[in-house]
Formats: C-alpha cells, sequence, structure tokens
C-alpha cells in the first residue's frame, strides 16, 4: 500500500464513526408561536386549564436521525387561567412563588426514532426549585422552508404527564385535588441565522 493509499485509509477509519449522520441544527424557539398548556383537577369536579404567554430556547435537531436536544424556559409569571386573580394567586407566595422562581425550564434529548421521528424526548424538568425527570411524548416534528425569513421553520407537538406535588406545589392536595397534571406543548422554532 502506498503512504497516500495508507493515509487515506487511517483518515477513512476516523471518519466511519460520522458517516451517515446527519448536520445538525440550532433552532430558536419562537415565542409568537409557542404555548404550553396545561390541565389541571380543580376538587374532582372540573378540569381547569391554562397557558403560559412568555417561552424561550433553542432546539438542536438532526432530521436525519430523528436526534438531539431541547432546552427551553418558560416565565412563569406569564401564566394565564382567563381568570386575573386565578393568575395573580398563582404567582405568588402559595404556589408559584415566582419572585422567588421566576422560571420553568426543561432540558431534554430525543430519543426512539423512527425514519427520522423521534418518538419522544427524556430529560428533566426544574419546576419551583425542585429538579424531576420528565419524559415528552412527541406525537409530530414538521419541518419546511420559512415563507418570509428563507430559512428552515420546524414545529411539534407534545404531550407529558406529572405530579405536581413532586415539585412541591401540593396547593389543594388536603382537599383531595388530584395531583396529576397535563401539559400540552406546541412549539415553532426558527433556524438560527
Amino acid at each position: 500500500m502506498t503512504a497516500r493509499r495508507h493515509r487515506y485509509a487511517i483518515a477513512m477509519l476516523l471518519l466511519a464513526p460520522f458517516a451517515g449522520r446527519g448536520a445538525e441544527v440550532t433552532y430558536k424557539i419562537d415565542p409568537a408561536h409557542t404555548y404550553p398548556s396545561f390541565e389541571a383537577d380543580h376538587m374532582g369536579i372540573s378540569v381547569w386549564r391554562g397557558k403560559m404567554d412568555r417561552t424561550s430556547g433553542t432546539i438542536v435537531y438532526d432530521k436525519a436521525a430523528g436526534a438531539g436536544t431541547i432546552d427551553v424556559d418558560v416565565d412563569l409569571a406569564s401564566i394565564s387561567f382567563g381568570m386575573p386573580k386565578l393568575d395573580e394567586w398563582a404567582r405568588g407566595t402559595d404556589f408559584f412563588n415566582v419572585a422567588k422562581y421566576p422560571t420553568a425550564h426543561y432540558h431534554g434529548r430525543f430519543s426512539g426514532a423512527k425514519q427520522g421521528q423521534p418518538a419522544t424526548a427524556e430529560g428533566t424538568m426544574t419546576l419551583h426549585g425542585v429538579s424531576q425527570p420528565m419524559a415528552l411524548q412527541i406525537h409530530r416534528i414538521k419541518c419546511i422552508p420559512h415563507p418570509l425569513y428563507k430559512r428552515e421553520l420546524c414545529g411539534a407537538d407534545a404531550l407529558a404527564h406529572f405530579q405536581r406535588d413532586a415539585f412541591g406545589l401540593d396547593a389543594g392536595k388536603s382537599y383531595g385535588f388530584d395531583m396529576t397534571v397535563t401539559l400540552r406543548i406546541q412549539v415553532e422554532a426558527l433556524a438560527a441565522p
């Protein structure tokens, strides 16, 4: 084997672990099109719903592999039940205590990809000063060219269930409120320039 072929063979061996991997792209979450919403029990007789109006973060996504990471911050002061007095209570010391814990943070990694579509994100939610494992079920991820910005735009729909008392948010538990919260996230994110 000539020296040139030998160097080529070594280079191919070093690059082999990267062969077939797609390119990761960093997307910035669009706060105007991302609104996490939630559903929670009220005394076992109804389901209350609300949303968070301010979200930021990044998604790093390899479409070919269905792999990547999620880093999201949710401004808890932006909670909206559509009831101003309830919103004010939720921001206060009896619940979120946004003066002390202003944001919720989720960091996760896509997993379970089939044909480039991840099935879940496995990660950690930090809320009210407590970090707990949380899996998001990914129902869909789709990317298209943004018609105005001429960069790729991706959107996704995700779902999770968690026990709010695991984060120290146990208001109503002594009255028999179910602590299960359903979290629904629709997110849009634009490729970084």
